[in-house]
């Protein structure tokens, strides 16, 4: 019963912010700016270092494993 309750409650909380009807003014002016091209481009940069952070990681952590199993 406490698990219906709580989540009608956060139901009903969220149906408050899909009322909300402010558009998003900054991304509208960084669009009609042609801005907005630069900021996905710097985000996309970003992920993408980290993404190739992540697998130079789990090369390194794969070299290191299969040469602890060979020890033993």
């Amino acid at each position: 019963m406490k698990k219906i309750f709580l989540s009608l409650t956060l139901l009903l909380a969220t149906m408050q912010l899909f009322a909300q009807d402010n558009g998003v003014e900054m991304a509208d002016q960084l669009r009609k700016d042609g801005k907005i091209y630069v900021v996905v481009t710097c985000i996309v940069i970003i992920l993408v270092g980290l993404l190739a952070y992540l697998f130079s990681i789990d090369k390194r952590l794969k070299k290191i494993e299969k040469e602890n199993t060979a020890k033993k």
